[in-house]
């Protein structure tokens, strides 16, 4: 049959089984809208108030549900609005495709209006990217997109489709959906047997968890070795859930704002075993310092990632679940020993504390809200402070529980994140920790979330100031706080209620429950909660620039 170009996208969203797009309209993709249009009973169309809200909606909407987000922007200033929530979800390992309007063939390369070279553009943070100049061609390039942002380690893909593509009329005929090739194990047996050994010989073993674990499915693997050869087992800040945060072998996260007992036990270790991770700075701080007396064993599916950051001596690359696997079958079992028993004198020594002086803390925040949702909540963030103290004092159980930007830190992603990973998840309550800073770049998106009748929460921990740039400033700039004092006047609670969300304030630690029962109770209203708390609580531990990570300044 003879389709046009936009309705052949269409045709190849519902292939995928794409049920759900984030996007905002503009010229270049009139013909896209209007085929969309036709479709609303078969692709709900989220319209955003700005293309990076649709962006980081579409990453949310990604990591919620382990599916491909998919987001729509129009040529020029359109698709470049993409462009940071596609390096987000770049460096996060994040499947999305994003698709832009183009100004017609013809009008290629002569600065025409909302002309960009987006595809130029984009190409250092996306998997890959295309330019659509030929309408027998979109369907095929559409059906590889989505398999690219899919297979191996997955990331964004870009599809720029000119204007008259959009228009032309083409033969289509569906095909059924291809699914992502199966991830070979990779490695051979004999790595497999030595793997097995050395873990078996280690006297101070520690495992990492990354977010790798997460997206391969790979965390009951993870607390099998852990439980079965009696491993300690920390995180990075992507690999929140992977391994249960309730879990006695659980040491907490790793890094700059890592716990001290986790610190303390990596520097200590004589085996570290990184699963699905890639040796961040914000996790190894000082390369030379970083597990002195260990040997490391890295287990990922990216080649790339070994040995880039940190000298590795057992590298294993391939499937993740399905290395574990094999060598949780050689593996020793164990019993807690004199390892454990330190690790744990470690963890009763130096527990995360703040001051409990009845002043409202974002850490007694976020402790009462884990327990008012029980645990269960899905908890996206912005940037900050407020994204540290959600990684220390929410306990996560499960993957895809936790979304933040990790490594490109993005301020403003936590609220379109929020709004993805709702309408991915509508059976889960989502809960957004914003700071001040961070949710006035993109608040515009609780727009959106009263126009789809959103139950989310943001919890706006209000200090009225950049607070992890000022604590640089404090104690790295002798307290110089330059431009990062924000004391606006801006009232968040009546700045809500115009948007037509609940806002509710909090000034007192016996407001807070009360304020969260009710913003839990919510069933088709955002709520915003404006938490006020101290410009001067700081995230400790902390680790200095340039210092080992068990050199860590306490409060």
């Amino acid at each position: 049959m003879k389709l046009t170009g936009a309705e052949i996208l269409i045709e190849c969203l519902k292939e995928q089984g794409v049920d759900t797009v984030f996007g905002f309209p503009g010229g270049a993709v009139l013909y896209i809208y209007d085929a969309l249009y036709k479709a609303k009973d078969d692709i709900k169309h989220v319209l955003t108030s700005h293309e990076q809200g649709a962006s980081h909606a579409a990453d949310g909407y990604a990591r919620a549900t382990g599916k491909v987000g998919v987001c729509i922007a129009t040529s020029g200033p359109g698709a470049t609005n993409l462009v940071t929530g596609i390096a987000t979800a770049y460096m996060d390992s994040v499947p999305m495709v994003a698709i832009t309007g183009q100004v017609p063939t013809s009008l290629l390369g002569k600065d025409s209006f909302q002309e960009v070279d987006i595809t130029g553009i984009t190409m250092p943070v996306t998997k890959h990217n295309y330019i659509v100049k030929d309408v027998t061609k979109l369907a095929d390039v559409i059906r590889e997109a989505f398999l690219i942002a899919q297979e191996g380690r997955p990331g964004p893909v870009l599809v720029d489709i000119c204007k008259d593509v959009t228009a032309a009329l083409a033969d289509f005929e569906h095909k059924s959906l291809k699914k992502p090739h199966s991830i070979p194990l990779g490695v051979s047996e004999s790595e497999i047997e030595e793997a097995a050994e050395v873990i078996n010989n280690a006297k101070r073993p520690v495992i990492l968890s990354g977010g790798g674990v997460s997206i391969a499915g790979a965390n009951e693997e993870v607390l099998e070795l852990a439980n079965k050869a009696k491993i300690p087992v920390t995180t990075t800040l992507m690999g929140m859930g992977s391994f249960p945060g309730t879990h006695d072998l659980f040491m907490g996260m790793i890094g700059m704002h890592g716990h001290k007992a986790t610190n303390l036990a990596v520097s200590d270790a004589d085996l570290f075993i990184a699963i699905g991770a890639r040796f961040s700075d914000r996790v190894i701080s000082n390369v030379k310092k970083f597990a002195p007396d260990a040997k490391i064993m890295h287990i990922d599916i990216d080649a790339a990632e070994i040995g880039k950051n940190i000298l590795v001596h057992y590298p294993l690359v391939g499937n993740i679940k399905k290395i574990l696997k094999h060598i949780n079958a050689k593996v020793d079992k164990r019993k807690s020993g004199e390892w454990n028993k330190k690790v744990d004198e470690w963890k009763t020594l130096y527990p995360l504390k703040y001051p409990q002086d009845g002043v409202l803390r974002p850490h007694y925040v976020i402790e009462r809200i884990y327990e008012l949702t029980k645990g269960d909540a899905v908890i996206t963030t912005e940037v900050g402070q407020h994204q540290m103290w959600a990684a220390q004092f929410y306990k996560y159980s499960t993957p895809r529980q936790f979304i933040s930007s990790g490594g490109l830190g993005t301020m403003g992603f936590g609220l379109g994140a929020c709004i993805g990973a709702q309408l991915g998840r509508p059976d889960k309550k989502v809960i957004n920790i914003a700071g001040d800073g961070s949710f006035r770049m993109n608040l515009t998106e609780l727009a959106t979330a009263v126009e789809y009748k959103l139950p989310v929460i943001i919890a706006l921990m209000n200090n009225h100031v950049l607070g992890m740039v000022r604590q640089w400033q404090e104690l790295f700039y002798d307290g110089r706080y330059s431009s990062t004092t924000i004391d606006r006047s801006t009232n968040f609670v009546a700045l809500a209620e115009a948007f037509g969300a609940v806002g509710i304030q909090v000034t007192k630690p016996e407001e807070v429950d009360a304020a969260v029962l009710k913003a839990l109770e919510s069933k088709d209203r955002p709520v915003v909660i404006n938490f006020e708390i101290d410009r001067d609580d700081k995230v400790f531990p902390m680790v200095p620039p340039g210092a080992a990570i068990n050199e860590l300044i306490e409060e």
